[in-house]
């Protein structure tokens, strides 16, 4: 009975952990949609490092932290990462034993990474359980050393055994520059397989972390973001550059298992570059970390396809090893970045959710100054109406010489073009102000000029909509002219007359009482209020049309504040389930 409850604990004990494990994964990947949907588009100051933090943070929950939680018994990935001629290409060949790697001056051009992994472990890395999104290609090495390039998996090979004319990105695959309207390029993972590798671990010669080209750049820093075991490459001449110290300093704030190798080291100086290296190590927190150095020998010579000496890579196959045979090594190596990783969200993606409210905050003035211009325009267009001021120039000749020297749709198209005119001037004045309060906005940059791509003029939008005013009176005008049985007026001339009594200002009285006259005053009345009616509507439709027209780009960035809201409360969840 003992033995039963006790199986019987242990199987509640193994679905404990099996739910906790669905659950906090479950965590992460609302936590991953809400990072995902994180949008910077203003020129913001920190807009580039949040953005560089939300590419990290979707690269490590994709190709990390997700895989290694859903998987924890999956073979552990060691990422040789480094700076151009560290030696990276040929430290790894010289761990597995033969060229699995290409080494070279031109290894910055190379686009294709290499992942060693023992025969037993392939199918975790070839079926996408890692870095989904790179596509597998073989592409074994011959004798010489140089990739094998054209195979039917469409593969590239070295870029040495290409003629200068034929290294053409769309071509070789060997990209230079980003792809051409707005394509993704291919990224690629080469795995290859050897029995001197330890079950249970892989090496990763990853791109140069400086390479000339940014998507080989932008893959090394993915590629060191889905490592177990981080083993940072430098060289005795380059291990002050600030780049692998950024890589230091990110290691130690994710708290990652991590080893240092000192590539290249002279004899004569090398206790002193040893010595030198680990005070800065010290100097930055990271003395405890394992350090490894390598002599310089003619093996390591930039170009050189040869292998290093068993004795110059042994301790570093050795530490190796034992992350993945020592059972306590293996768990805290499993779990380390993991937990590091974890724990870093606490800091980022508060620090996301502050950029973000940043981005929300500078959207909100730059509406607020689109608002407070349309509605100065609006208040100097009703202004302006009840003034009468555009019973002038042309208007106001028609006016004077009707009904005798101008007709009524001389007067009524005359009104109708300084309407048109009115309204042009009250929003050409309102972007004006607009474009003044956008100078000390530095967010304004950010917003595109027309998402709308209309071709259509300011003016050409205004007389649209007046024009719909223009027969809006005609047919009112007529309406009421049939009603009153003809008056001495005509149609024509009754909509005039109602045009400059709705536009006319302190001068309308001659129009309204001309109308009351025509029609009576109970009639003239009704006539006139309508068209006072469809005028407001028109000024606000207009006015209104192209306060909407100002702030739909800004409504498009998607910069709304449920951002901020999600990306805490899918935090929260997460922390909670942990």
């Amino acid at each position: 009975m003992r033995f039963k409850n006790a199986s019987l604990l242990g199987i509640l004990h193994y679905v404990a952990i099996l739910e906790a494990r669905t659950e906090l994964l479950d965590a992460l990947v609302a936590l991953h949609d809400r990072v995902a949907a994180a949008r910077f588009p203003l020129p913001l100051t920190g807009a580039g490092r949040a953005r560089r933090t939300r590419a990290e943070l979707l690269a490590q929950l994709d190709d990390y932290l997700v895989p290694r939680l859903r998987e924890p018994d999956a073979p552990l990935l060691a990422v040789i990462g480094g700076s151009s001629g560290a030696g990276k290409s040929t430290l790894v060949n010289s761990l597995v034993g033969r060229r699995v790697t290409a080494a070279g001056v031109l290894r910055p051009t190379t686009r294709t990474p290499v992942l060693v992994c023992h025969p037993d472990d392939r199918h975790w890395f070839t079926g996408g359980w890692l870095l989904p999104r790179l596509e597998r290609v073989r592409t074994p090495l011959p004798e010489d050393g140089h990739p094998v390039g054209g195979d039917e998996q469409g593969a590239h090979g070295d870029p040495r055994d290409l003629d200068p004319r034929d290294l053409d990105p769309r071509r070789t695959g060997l990209d230079t520059e980003p792809a051409a309207d707005g394509e993704e390029s291919t990224l690629a993972l080469r795995v290859e397989t050897d029995e001197s590798v330890p079950a249970g671990l892989a090496l990763l010669d990853a791109p140069d972390i400086d390479s000339l080209v940014a998507d080989n750049r932008d893959l090394a820093a993915r590629l060191i973001c889905a490592a177990d075991i981080w083993v940072l490459v430098t060289t005795a001449a380059r291990y002050a550059d600030a780049v692998p110290w950024h890589l230091l300093r990110s290691a130690k704030e994710f708290d990652v298992t991590l080893a240092t190798v000192l590539d290249r080291v002279p004899h004569q100086i090398a206790v002193e570059v040893a010595r030198s290296y680990a005070a800065l190590l010290d100097r930055a927190g990271l003395g405890d970390i394992p350090r490894f150095t390598v002599p310089e020998l003619p093996e390591s010579a930039s170009g050189n396809s040869g292998l290093l000496p068993a004795s110059a890579v042994g301790p570093l196959r050795v530490w190796l090893t034992h992350r993945v045979t020592d059972p306590n090594a293996r768990a805290v190596a499993g779990s380390r970045t993991a937990y590091g990783v974890l724990d870093s969200l606490g800091r980022r993606v508060p620090a996301l959710a502050a950029a973000v409210a940043a981005q929300h905050a500078a959207a909100l003035r730059l509406m607020q100054h689109v608002d407070e211009a349309y509605d100065e325009a609006t208040v100097r267009v009703r202004r302006q109406l009840a003034a009468g001021e555009l019973l002038a120039g042309e208007a106001d000749a028609h006016w004077r010489g009707f009904p005798v020297d101008s007709g009524g749709d001389e007067l009524l198209r005359a009104c109708t073009d300084g309407l048109v005119a009115l309204l042009s001037g009250a929003v050409s004045a309102a972007e004006e102000r607009i474009a003044v309060a956008w100078r000390d906005e530095p967010g304004a940059a950010g917003v595109p000029d027309d998402v709308c791509g209309d071709v259509v003029t300011t003016q050409e939008r205004i007389g649209l909509l007046v024009r719909r005013w223009h027969r809006c009176v005609e047919e009112f005008a007529e309406e009421a002219y049939r009603e009153s049985c003809g008056g001495p007026e005509t149609a024509e001339e009754t909509a005039a007359l109602l045009a400059a009594a709705l536009l006319g200002g302190p001068r309308r009285l001659g129009a309204t009482q001309a109308l009351t006259e025509a029609l009576g005053s109970t009639a003239a009345a009704r006539l006139c209020a309508r068209g006072t009616e469809v005028l407001n509507d028109c000024v606000a439709q207009v006015l209104q049309a192209e306060r909407d027209r100002r702030l739909a780009p800004l409504e498009e960035l998607e910069t709304g504040p449920e951002q901020q809201v999600e990306l805490i409360a899918a935090l929260s969840r997460l922390q909670k389930e942990r």
